[in-house]
């Protein structure tokens, strides 16, 4: 683990004056219980105080970044950049999946491959960082991230949003009632379970898609229905959200 933790410290550029803190951020749940006699900690709490400092930090980057948008809008990116899908990305680009300490049972459920846990740990991470060196770090790990993300946005003059809330949204202004999902079919075991949700309006189905989640497959409804409305005027961040041009 010590070999590993130095090699991942490389990768982040960070090296860590208490390691205790990086093999904390780095326990899943799962790992501390199965260790529960040798007072393991897991990352649960570090992820809580994670979440509080990415959004600090994430809204200070935002607000300087863009000062021409509204709190709405401001709002919207914060939550694209600080979702499951966007942190889990940031997490692949670190390779935390090879460093995360999982029990037997979730690795054999696939736990390196699931974007909550990858997520989670890399809020934790974001906590041990700010616990070990302050705020500044924290902010000098994240910007090299951030840029990563912001250089998918190639327009000056654009939207973001979440599939959902924009179809919402574009049959709320069409004065029509807003989607009804429905879900059509559950299988699988309950570590790999595959929702099958159509979307309708007004009794007429828009789409229909499946995931590994009721909320991923009605994303994913919701974001072919969109896309047959807006074509490739659209382009995807996140699994759940999109950038959207607007007309000049």
């Amino acid at each position: 683990m010590k070999s590993d933790l130095k090699g991942f410290e490389r990768k982040i550029g960070y090296h860590f004056n208490d390691t205790r803190l990086l093999e904390q951020a780095l326990t899943h749940s799962s790992f501390a219980y199965e260790a529960a006699d040798a007072g393991i900690e897991n990352n649960e709490v570090l992820e809580f105080l994670g979440d509080s400092v990415l959004g600090f930090v994430l809204v200070d980057f935002l607000c300087a970044a863009f000062p021409e948008l509204n709190e709405g809008e401001l709002s919207k990116m914060k939550s694209t950049m600080a979702s499951t899908s966007a942190l889990h990305e940031f997490a692949q680009k670190i390779k935390l999946d090879k460093v995360i300490r999982l029990g037997k049972g979730e690795v054999k459920s696939g736990g390196r491959k699931k974007r909550s846990i990858m997520a989670g740990a890399y809020e934790a991470l974001i906590a041990a960082i700010y616990l070990d060196g302050g705020i500044e770090e924290v902010r000098r790990f994240l910007l090299d991230h951030f840029g990563l993300f912001l250089r998918k946005i190639k327009t000056d003059n654009f939207i973001i949003n979440n599939y959902k809330s924009a179809l919402q949204e574009h049959l709320q202004k069409e004065d029509v009632p807003a989607p009804v999902y429905k879900t059509l079919s559950t299988r699988g075991p309950d570590h790999q379970k595959q929702f099958v949700v159509e979307v309708f309006y007004k009794e007429k189905r828009l789409a229909k898609a499946k995931g590994s989640s009721k909320k991923d497959a009605e994303q994913k409804a919701a974001q072919r229905a969109f896309k047959r409305l807006f074509g490739r005027r659209l382009k995807s961040l996140t699994p759940e959200t999109f950038l959207y041009a607007k007309k000049k």
